[in-house]
């Protein structure tokens, strides 16, 4: 096996079986999810901050292409870029999109997250991260 990194700690978890979820915060004060997870809530300032796991399927609500790479990027371009609102927890997460052509994309389509290799190590090792994926391409 591959061995494997996040490209931040403490922003998902990678399981062996390849799944993913995304490491957000929930605040009873405020009773609003965030990502990614703050110590302190960032709709109240309240610090009852908790440690969920997000559930990983929503709508798409915004998107476009990076066409250009940026600052210290060395992965492939271009590559879809977005918005998606998860539907458990209404909250909108700011990520990559695994479709580059925003014409196969639509407002609202079902998406669904997944692991996203961006590049490798000196020493092979890959670095993840987090994207969404057009959910009929499961």
């Amino acid at each position: 096996m591959t061995s494997r990194r996040p490209v931040q700690s403490g922003l998902f978890d990678l399981a062996d079986d390849g799944s993913i979820r995304l490491v957000g915060g929930w605040s009873p004060s405020s009773g609003h999810h965030h990502f990614p997870r703050q110590p302190v809530c960032p709709y109240s300032g309240a610090d009852d901050v908790e440690e969920v796991r997000l559930s990983g399927r929503g709508r798409l609500w915004a998107w476009t292409a990076v066409t250009t790479p940026p600052a210290g990027y060395s992965g492939l371009v271009p590559y879809g870029f977005g918005v998606v609102e998860l539907d458990e927890e209404r909250l909108r997460v700011v990520g990559r999109i695994t479709e580059s052509d925003p014409d196969q994309l639509d407002d609202g389509m079902a998406m669904r997250l997944v692991p996203e290799v961006l590049g490798e190590d000196d020493d092979g090792t890959e670095i993840m991260t987090w994207a969404f994926a057009p959910e009929e391409s499961s």
